[in-house]
């Protein structure tokens, strides 16, 4: 299958919580990686799609959960998802040592993230 779904990812605004609570319920291997100045906890769930979670950027936002599709060129994916009628609300965006992501809210209002991987 092309573009399949790579990660998905929590953004929540209570990390320390969110480990707890999905560390326990699953089982999860979590594991903690630097970003720049944010530390990134890495979902390892053995077989399957795994992903991530990392401190909600907008406090006034509720957690939510977002999925990565994988693309070969994150810019050309966020030009064509936005001339289908998608917004785009994050640009092409390094992921340190990794590739590039964006973010798109497709015409019904959901919310989905590319992924380019190095």
């Amino acid at each position: 299958m092309s573009n399949p779904f790579v990660h998905i990812e929590l953004s929540t605004t209570d990390i320390d919580r969110a480990r707890k609570f999905y560390g326990e319920l699953f089982q999860w291997k979590l594991v903690d990686v630097p970003m720049g100045e944010m530390m990134y906890t890495m979902i390892q769930v053995g077989e399957g799609v795994g992903g991530g979670m990392m401190p909600s950027p907008d406090k006034s936002a509720p957690s939510r959960w977002l999925c990565f599709v994988d693309v070969s060129d994150v810019a050309a994916g966020l030009e064509r998802a936005k001339s289908l009628g998608a917004t785009v609300v994050q640009e092409k965006t390094p992921i340190p040592g990794n590739g590039f992501f964006g973010v798109i809210v497709d015409p019904t209002g959901a919310a989905l993230g590319l992924v380019e991987h190095n």
